[in-house]
């Protein structure tokens, strides 16, 4: 049986090395981050992903999942060695593929004869051509190595059904060999393969998530539109749903996308389509509404009361969705740096995201223990994430322990109608605008 290694123990490498282990390959995780692979040889998982955990102990006790920090000995060992790193944002928008190259010199120098190296990271479209051809310059061996390229499709909060029972593999490969070699590492996955050249490959990631994202703007687009015209956004996806040809998913109107994908990869494409002397206008215009939609909210509480100084505000929901604890790119917390700059008396709350809020937030916020502690004295508050105890709240429960009810629902996680005797403001449902709105003043 192949030795299967996957550089790196974020999302993509860790859910997809357990996954792999758990149809019964032999997977060997690698990072240079000793806390994390300490807390893994614990059974515990270094992220919040629901059911990772039980998937890791349960490939570990198997004996199929090991983890270690000893880099060249794990690519010293290695059949097929997944890079699975991060490309984080650079300052103009492109992806930095800092730690690619990273992995790719310690391949070059480590790996045997005959190993497939798989990109899993998120790259720009041409960068497998050039890292395989990268470490194949360093090498002093004859035989050239080859790459495959095997985007991932997981989404947080799903990841791990997302991965067992994926709509597909995509596999751009050179070789009819490296694409036999790779429908048996996936063997064990029943799913299609979409088998395509590297380049093809690397844009259908890119594609797939700018599409998404491109959708959840556009939504929220009509939804700004429904608030102006008088019709409720809510009806208007309903109806839209229907339709096969669009869907109902990703038509959920909002303050935007956020996470760790969606940002950083429409500015991805839009750079490297600049780079290619070609304007991707409708990526841009997404960008452009997220960017705008993520602070919606905020500017119609700062109009409705004149300001944040001094008022106490509670914000509920931190992470950029639930189920997850990650906080990148998250509305919830660009907009409560927004009111502590504003000088509000801000209150936190999420039931995952705490500890990173912590090390985000610092001592510039409070953090309650619970939905119910956090909106308790509160004049106004601010909904980020649908999390279910935070849709669990009623409308008592704002009007009795907030000081004035005053909710602005950024997930429109409340029927409308249920929410009398509290002031709601939501996103693309203008009768929510009630008659209590002049106790604002």
């Amino acid at each position: 049986m192949e030795k299967i290694v996957m550089a790196g123990v974020g999302y993509v490498g860790l859910v997809t090395g357990a996954s792999l282990a758990d149809t019964g390959k032999n997977v060997l995780c690698a990072d240079i981050s000793e806390m994390k692979i300490a807390q893994l040889d614990k059974g515990v998982s270094p992220i919040y992903e629901p059911g990772l955990e039980e998937l890791i102990q349960r490939n570990v006790e198997k004996g199929t999942l090991c983890f270690t920090t000893d880099m060249k000995a794990a690519y010293q060992q290695a059949d097929v060695i997944f890079i699975c790193v991060g490309t984080p944002e650079e300052l103009d928008g492109s992806a930095s593929l800092k730690f690619i190259y990273e992995v790719a010199e310690d391949i070059a120098i480590y790996a045997r004869e005959n190993t497939l190296i798989v990109m899993k990271s998120t790259v720009p479209v041409g960068t497998n051509r050039q890292v395989i051809d990268y470490i194949n310059a360093r090498r002093n061996a004859t035989e050239q190595l080859e790459i495959v390229s095997a985007p991932e499709f997981l989404s947080q909060g799903t990841a791990v059904k997302d991965t067992l029972e994926g709509s597909r593999i995509v596999l751009g490969v050179e070789t009819e060999k490296a694409e036999q070699r790779m429908r048996e590492v996936y063997a064990g996955f029943n799913q299609p393969f979409v088998v395509t050249d590297l380049v093809s490959a690397e844009m259908i990631k890119y594609a797939s998530n700018d599409f998404l994202a491109l959708k959840i703007s556009f939504i929220n687009d009509i939804a700004n539109l429904c608030e102006k015209l008088g019709a409720n956004i809510d009806g208007v996806t309903r109806g839209m749903g229907f339709d096969r040809r669009i869907g109902k998913a990703f038509l959920n109107a909002g303050v935007g996308y956020g996470g760790s994908c969606f940002p950083k990869d429409t500015k991805a494409l839009y750079r490297l389509a600049e780079d290619a002397g070609y304007e991707m206008r409708t990526v841009k215009a997404a960008i452009d509404v997220n960017q705008a939609q993520i602070y919606k909210l905020l500017h119609q509480a700062n109009a409705d009361f004149g300001g944040f100084a001094g008022r106490k505000v509670a914000v509920l929901g931190l992470t950029f969705k639930p189920n997850t604890d990650d906080l990148r790119e998250s509305p919830g917390i660009w907009n409560v740096l927004e009111l502590v700059k504003a000088g509000a008396d801000v209150t936190v709350y999420d039931p995952i995201g705490m500890d990173n809020a912590r090390r985000v937030l610092g001592d510039s916020v409070a953090y309650a223990e619970s939905a119910l502690a956090g909106v308790t004295d509160a004049e106004i508050c601010f909904i980020f994430t649908e999390w279910q105890e935070i849709v669990a709240l009623t409308p008592r429960d704002f009007s009795e322990k907030m000081h004035r009810a005053h909710v602005y629902d950024g997930r429109n996680c409340f029927d409308i109608a249920s929410m009398s005797g509290v002031h709601y403001v939501s996103v693309g449902r203008p009768e929510v605008q009630n008659e209590q709105l002049e106790l604002l003043k």
